[in-house]
């Protein structure tokens, strides 16, 4: 196996186990009964669920690290033309996906189009869509010191619009910050998430900006991995970075908590550093210790893994919509009548980690067949 094939076995991996773990953390079998470290930071602090978006920004930009090259023998006018079509397309997807299935029941119980007016308009892929077309953006136009500029611009910019433009009395609020107030001037607030219990989107347009960051630092570390990553003084200034990054984030946190679903600055350092550290291990295993063995179950999704999270999103969607009886959800009848003798806890778990071998199974049936699926 060459370098660059382990390269991208490591990618792949790393790709991989992020899409298992976003899949278990988003269809627990009762969220109510869900193991902690399972569930996100109710506000300011962090859980390792907290990790798993930002990593797949992350492996967004170490995979674009390596399409760069690519793009260097093409038309700068096909180039953006692949970058706006990309960033389109998964947004819309995103778009859909929270529509689907364009039919809701009314209090009679019959079906009725779901209205427009209803739909979430931002979420998980709108803002991979837009962190990976304004990042591309940059790393194509600019260098990559430059890159790292403006990444920690951003990180910047947005610490201080989060004070400046929220309201003084609580800056850092779900519904006083900066970017709440934006998403509600900029749009209804039936088009923003209400799974707080109230109009607040933690995929919203401004903490898009800190976001960025985190596509950018994935290029900048997939970037360094191809130069240096064959060599255990590659892997030591990776993992020095990442206990740098730590380091950083610990005492920003003291100013600028660290909160996933405001996505701050030091959320951002942080998750960056863990990515590192995650990232140079399973290059040392595959790439140094050659062991392989074990890397083919997350490899499956890693090489589909916007397919294998649309899939997982809208089979959990159509297992609330269809009902076992006028009552009971398909979902909540599989869980109560299968996993939750297991335990309540235990039961919703299981319930998880099902429908990810579920997804898999779809993901392991494509590449059998050599079928990836690129948007």
């Amino acid at each position: 196996m060459t370098a660059t094939t382990q390269r991208f076995t490591a990618l792949d991996v790393f790709r991989g186990m992020t899409i298992c773990f976003m899949i278990i953390v988003n269809t627990p079998g009762n969220g109510a009964t869900t193991f902690s470290p399972l569930l996100h930071a109710h506000w300011n602090g962090f859980t390792p669920t907290d990790l798993v978006f930002p990593s797949f920004l992350f492996a967004v930009g170490n995979a674009m690290s390596f399409v760069m090259p690519k793009w260097n023998n093409l038309q700068q006018s096909q180039v953006l033309w692949k970058i706006l079509k990309r960033t389109f397309i998964i947004f819309l997807l995103g778009y859909l996906m929270y529509w689907f299935p364009f039919v809701k029941r009314d209090v009679a119980g019959n079906f009725i189009f779901a209205p427009f007016e209803d739909t979430r308009v931002f979420g998980v892929l709108q803002r991979i869509a837009l962190c990976y077309g304004i990042a591309s953006l940059i790393v194509y136009y600019v260098k990559p010191k430059t890159a790292v500029i403006l990444a920690v611009i951003f990180l910047l910019a947005y610490w201080v619009l989060l004070y400046v433009f929220g309201d003084a009395t609580d800056p850092l609020g779900m519904q006083t910050n900066a970017g709440s107030i934006l998403d509600r001037w900029l749009l209804n607030e039936k088009h923003l998430y209400h799974g707080e219990g109230v109009a607040f989107d933690p995929e919203g347009l401004l903490s898009t900006l800190p976001a960025i960051a985190n596509v950018i630092a994935g290029y900048i570390v997939g970037r360094y991995i191809q130069q240096k990553g064959n060599s255990y003084e590659g892997l030591t200034v990776l993992l020095l970075a990442g206990a740098a990054l730590l380091f950083t984030a610990y005492c920003w946190n003291l100013n600028f908590p660290v909160n996933k679903k405001l996505w701050t600055s030091s959320f951002v350092v942080l998750t960056v550093g863990l990515d590192c550290i995650i990232l140079a291990t399973l290059i040392y295993i595959i790439n140094f210790k050659n062991k392989t063995g074990w890397t083919w179950f997350f490899e499956v999704p890693g090489r589909n893994p916007l397919f294998i999270y649309l899939l997982s999103e809208l089979g959990a969607t159509l297992l609330y919509f269809f009902r076992a009886d006028s009552k009971t959800t398909l979902y909540q009848w599989v869980y109560n009548s299968i996993f939750q003798p297991a335990g309540d806890y235990l039961g919703s778990f299981l319930f998880a980690v099902c429908f990810m071998l579920l997804c898999w199974l779809v993901g392991y049936f494509l590449d059998k067949r050599k079928i990836y699926i690129r948007v």
